[in-house]
């Protein structure tokens, strides 16, 4: 019976649910020790001396800084500028400097009481401003991590020509992943000197490639395998090649495996985030609200080290047009750097940042056009055949208008918007209330040539006993990945559901099959697996006839297709799809191979008396081409929504001097059950003819929709554009104290 459609049970749920899953911190290792690390405690300075205190015991202690790295002293990623231990300069708050290990976990933390580092401590940069205005040059001559820019047709003329022009500044914070298991690592060497990584984290391969730069192995020397792992959201891909390096640096000086397991605050203080941006944008309409000109810059935040920011950056200026036909673009983005923690990837990675701007901007335009905003985005939508600003023209699988009107329909956006006015004109109610909507985008897969220059590989392994397995290195950080994969590989070869397992994700084991972000893996990663499948099929036909289903069958066949070898391995390696091109040097072409879209109706209430803003309905269809798990679909969408919302209304991280001082979920407030509005969610299937099944990609879609879609209900329910997230109670009654409007 084919499972893809199907909510089969999941591959992992039986272990998460009996509680027999083991996390990072579960794996018990004989003679482990546990690391802590030395933070520094200034933003920007020289470390003149690091000195242990004399009078304290450290024989029962491993201690480690950057002059025991055997090999470079850098975190290797897209720029090798962050040190694995800071040796001379410090760049942020809670940058690593030293590192030691006791078989105590608390007396390791307690052991850093007694190291001193002496600084010279500098100015720091703090902010966008400041980094702009060249406060200190941190970074070249402009303090710029990267710049890219998009032309189209001619701005200027595009502007001369409107009937309305119409400009605003937006500003979107930090925003901390929340995880439910904080970043952990373990590592031990064996005898022969092979470095052995078990970690939670999303990317075993860029661990890989990190530990073979700083203790100069050879790629056969060094194994990385996935625990379990307790969320990640993009928390978990580029800094475990953090603290999987501390881990093994500790192992390798005490010859011992060693852990380390951060708790919440300095997980909290230490870790990437989103990057915070300035959004600027001018845009003109035609008298009838058509788009005729649009001029946008963008401004990240990237911390103070490069980590993933310019491909934060690129996807954020991809997208910033929203999902709408304009003839003249001009659009611009920079990312800049500061002495705080560096920022790196969280789901949406740089598009909710610029959807959100693009979005709540059409509540000015339609302000100053004397149009509504539905109407202004039905004249102005991405359908077949739009260009877009790349120059890209859409072929296929463009479910923009299918998902707006569907989620209108589903929420009664038109008829509530006049409950709701009638509402507000009442003097006796204690609330307003407000329904906002926005539609977006979402390119599936990395950007422009980037699938084609990681060259993932993919596929299946048959053994002897015709056992079929997944081998990839990606991951299932909850997301659901085991299973699906499970189902495309099974649907592929005509087998059951629980037929196919997979296997682990071990460098040792698996081939690289690239990052686990970008929603990628069911599009992309599923797709070979596909491939992988269909080869894997043809080979059996050819050598018996047919594809045995019976379990005696495919054991017969997979002897003979096996031979004298254990397995037979069927392995694919991604190419893109015939018509596909993207110039990086001109970003032109192809940003993506597809999009995905969703849109979302959100309801709010806003207290006259304290201004608290509660969420009261969340509404949204989401094209996803195929959903492969209908159930895990729906889960997605639900839970970027509630990330969502909680980016838009509640989450506000504070940082002081570049720490962030609420480093807890106490006064970091993300949303609970009890804050989660009740959901409504419509998945729609535009099929993708170069996806598996026609599926494209999910992870991130849902978290660029509720924002613009909250912050346009605020707008309907007080009459105020609040342009800065999150929309706090004290923004709201400042800006009606100022007597602001749109």
């Amino acid at each position: 019976m084919p499972s893809v459609g199907k909510n089969v049970l999941r591959k992992d749920g039986k272990e998460k649910v009996l509680g027999t899953a083991k996390y990072l911190d579960d794996h018990a290792l004989p003679g482990c020790l546990h690391g802590a690390t030395l933070r520094s405690t200034i933003a920007y300075g020289r470390i003149l001396k690091v000195e242990l205190d004399p009078g304290f015991d450290w024989s029962e202690y491993v201690v480690a800084t950057a002059d025991d790295i055997p090999g470079d002293n850098k975190v290797l990623f897209i720029e090798n500028d962050q040190p694995l231990l800071a040796k001379d300069r410090v760049m942020h708050p809670a940058e690593p400097i030293a590192l030691v290990a006791h078989a105590e976990r608390a007396k390791a933390y307690a052991a850093l009481k007694h190291i001193r580092v002496e600084y010279e401590e500098l100015e720091p940069v703090l902010s966008i401003e400041e980094s702009l205005g060249k406060k200190q040059l941190l970074r070249g001559q402009d303090n710029l991590f990267k710049s890219f820019a998009i032309d189209k047709g001619d701005v200027e003329a595009g502007f001369a020509a409107s009937a309305h022009i119409v400009e605003g500044t937006y500003r979107v914070p930090h925003q901390e992943q929340a995880y439910i298991e904080p970043n952990g690592a373990a590592a031990w060497f064996e005898d022969d000197g092979r470095l052995n990584i078990l970690g939670s984290l999303q990317c075993p391969y860029y661990v890989h490639k990190a530990m073979r730069g700083l203790f100069g192995l050879a790629d056969d020397e060094v194994r990385v395998v996935q625990a379990v792992t307790g969320g990640a959201f993009g928390g978990k891909e580029d800094y475990p090649n953090m603290i999987c390096g501390h881990a093994a640096l500790l192992a390798l000086k005490a010859r011992r495996p060693v852990k380390i397991v951060y708790d919440r605050a300095e997980d909290m203080r230490a870790t990437t985030k989103r990057h915070p941006a300035v959004v600027r944008l001018k845009t003109g309409v035609s008298k009838d609200g058509r788009l005729l000109a649009q001029e946008i810059d963008i401004v990240m935040d990237g911390g103070a080290y490069m980590t993933v920011t310019p491909v934060v950056l690129s996807r954020g200026l991809l997208h910033s047009t929203g999902p709408y036909e304009c003839p003249n673009v001009k659009a611009r983005a920079r990312a800049v750097v500061t002495n705080t923690p560096p920022n790196g990837a969280f789901r949406g990675f740089g598009a909710p940042q610029t959807l959100f701007p693009t979005e709540l901007h059409w509540e000015r335009i339609s302000e100053a056009a004397g149009i509504d905003s539905l109407t202004l985005r039905r004249r102005n939508i991405w359908k077949v055949g739009t260009v877009t600003a790349t120059g890209q023209k859409l072929r296929q699988s463009v479910g923009a208008s299918e998902v707006l009107e569907k989620t209108l329909r589903r929420s009664r956006y038109l008829a509530k918007r006049k409950e709701f006015d009638r509402h507000n004109r009442r003097k006796d109610s204690p609330v307003w209330k407000g329904i906002g909507l926005a539609l977006v985008h979402h390119g599936a897969g990395f950007t422009g040539s980037g699938e084609d220059r990681l060259a993932s590989k993919a596929g299946l392994a048959l053994s002897r006993e015709g056992e079929v397995r997944v081998l990839v290195s990606t991951v299932d950080m909850g997301q659901g990945m085991l299973t699906t994969l499970s189902q495309i590989a099974a649907d592929s070869l005509g087998l059951p559901y629980d037929r196919v397992r997979m296997e682990a994700q071990d460098t040792s084991k698996v081939p690289n099959s690239g990052p686990t972000v970008a929603s990628r893996t069911c599009m992309i990663i599923g797709g070979l697996v596909r491939q992988a499948a269909l080869e894997l099929r043809a080979e059996v036909e050819r050598e018996v006839g047919t594809f045995p289903k019976d379990e005696a069958g495919l054991r017969k066949a997979a002897r003979r297709l096996c031979g004298t070898e254990p397995q037979r391995r069927f392995i694919r390696q991604y190419q893109a799809p015939a018509g596909i091109h993207f110039d990086d040097a001109t970003y032109t072409g192809d940003a993506y191979g597809v999009f995905s879209y969703a849109c979302a109706v959100v309801e709010v209430e806003v207290d006259k008396l304290t201004y608290e803003i509660r969420a009261k309905r969340f509404t949204s269809a989401q094209d996803v081409g195929k959903a492969i798990h209908p159930l895990i679909v729906k889960g997605q969408i639900m839970g970027g929504a509630a990330q969502g919302l909680g980016w838009a209304l509640w989450e506000n991280a504070v940082f002081e001097r570049g720490v962030m001082r609420n480093a807890r979920f106490t006064d970091y407030i993300i949303p609970t059950s009890s804050d989660a509005p009740p959901m409504a969610v419509d998945v729609v299937e535009d099929p993708y003819p170069h996806g598996p099944f026609g599926a494209k990609g999910i992870g991130e879609l849902p978290m660029d929709v509720p924002a613009p879609a909250a912050a346009a209900a605020v707008r309907h329910a007080t009459g105020l554009i609040i342009p800065d997230l999150p929309i706090l109670p004290e923004k709201i009654a400042k800006a009606l104290a100022e007597g602001s409007k749109a």
